[in-house]
């Protein structure tokens, strides 16, 4: 309730929750001035004296029909309607006198609000009293320096006083200290998820992203290993069976025809085995960027592809990584499995998130499930990205991701 008070609570209060805000990563705006933290310590009193009495008046109106199982339905939603319009307030005053910030679209369960408004009340009352308590000691030391000034009290009464308004003072301040830091911990715990909630979230987020890079590990093995059992095996066999027939062949005409056509089927063998190495990393990422690498893309791809590549600053090795994989997947599926005849493809820096948006006008009905999507988008959760897939049955199919630079 009072970061003023507390000078910067602990656990980090909702108006400073760091040094960036988890919504959209940008910096966090210094805090308000101590006058107006103080107008919204006083004015909590206000709205938690307000809460406690309509707390009394409702309770005391409804207190039957709660008791009642076959109108409690009823009246608890009358309940909870009127907390959320306290806790609404509690919300309104701590983002202009605190420039606390939540999450937007968090919605509590109601008791989370019953729970926020109950505590919210006894804390701000409880404030009161020690406000008031310490404007109590500032009349007594006021009359002390009086006295003093008077030469009314003995020095041994006056190291009595001192000692006495100093130990006094020290716990008001501590106990506003304290109710700051549970009004703090309290309002994130229903304004926004608390922090148990979002380790419980990151644990999980990062526990899938780990199981979904393992399964797109283990998918790429096995695509590998078909490429090459496919094809480049295939074709060394028939090139081993050619040299052979060349070399057991009596007809120096033919076996200059059989070395021929071996030949040509080595120049085959070795540009798909380039292939199959571009696939699995490309070596123009590192020697040249992503923006070649992309454009090796386009020159490989069945259908025209037009790239757009807005991105004027340099990214990490793994963003350009996972980007390059984005486009490559999404382009080699629409020339695959969309009968498309045009992609689109735009890559942006904007704000320290690099966007990627392929679109193809094939027939849609992409399977986000699949194999390789599925794959795509374990490769960028892993980054902390996010990928999203609208491919509605007649097109078009609009693949985007975006990837944190930071």
């Amino acid at each position: 309730m009072h970061e003023d008070l507390a000078g910067a609570a602990p656990d980090g209060s909702a108006g400073a929750l760091g040094a960036a805000d988890p919504e959209d990563g940008r910096t966090a705006a210094p805090p308000p001035p101590w006058r107006r933290r103080g107008l919204g310590v006083l004015l909590g009193c206000g709205t938690a004296l307000l809460g406690s009495l309509c707390f009394l008046v409702v309770g005391a109106a409804l207190g039957a029909f709660l008791l009642w199982p076959r109108t409690r339905p009823d009246a608890l939603r009358v309940l909870v309607a009127g907390a959320r319009r306290l806790t609404a307030l509690e919300r309104a005053r701590r983002s202009v006198f605190f420039g606390d910030r939540f999450p937007e679209h968090y919605e509590a369960s109601d008791r989370k609000i019953l729970r926020y408004l109950a505590v919210r009340c006894c804390t701000g009352v409880l404030c009161a009293v020690v406000l008031g308590l310490l404007g109590f000691g500032a009349v007594l030391a006021g009359l002390l320096v009086t006295g003093v000034a008077r030469g009314g009290l003995d020095w041994d009464e006056l190291l009595t006083q001192v000692v006495l308004g100093g130990v006094l003072l020290f716990l008001d301040l501590q106990g506003l200290y304290s109710l700051a830091a549970l009004d703090t911990r309290t309002a994130r715990e229903c304004f926004g998820p608390s922090e148990r909630e979002l380790l419980r979230q990151r644990v999980d987020e990062l526990a899938a992203s780990r199981a979904a890079v393992v399964r797109a590990v283990d998918a790429e093995r096995r695509r590998i290993e078909r490429d090459l059992h496919d094809g480049v095996q295939q074709r060394l066999v028939a090139l081993a069976m050619l040299l052979g027939r060349a070399r057991r062949s009596r007809d120096p005409e033919r076996a200059g025809a059989l070395l021929l056509q071996a030949h040509e089927e080595s120049q085959g063998v070795l540009t798909e085995l380039r292939e199959v190495a571009w696939r699995v990393y490309p070596s123009a990422l590192d020697s040249l960027g992503l923006r070649e690498a992309l454009d090796g893309v386009a020159e490989r791809s069945g259908i025209p592809l037009r790239l757009r590549f807005e991105v004027g600053a340099p990214l990490p090795q793994p963003v350009e990584t996972a980007a390059y994989f984005v486009v490559s997947e999404a382009v080699t599926n629409a020339a695959k499995h969309s009968s498309a005849t045009a992609v689109e493809v735009r890559v942006t820096l904007t704000g320290g998130r690099l966007g990627i948006r392929v679109e193809d006008n094939g027939t849609g009905g992409a399977d986000a499930a699949g194999s390789g999507l599925a794959g795509l988008r374990g490769r960028v959760a892993a980054l902390d990205g996010v990928l999203h897939i609208d491919s509605p049955l007649g097109g078009p199919t609009v693949i985007t991701a975006e990837l944190p630079c930071a």
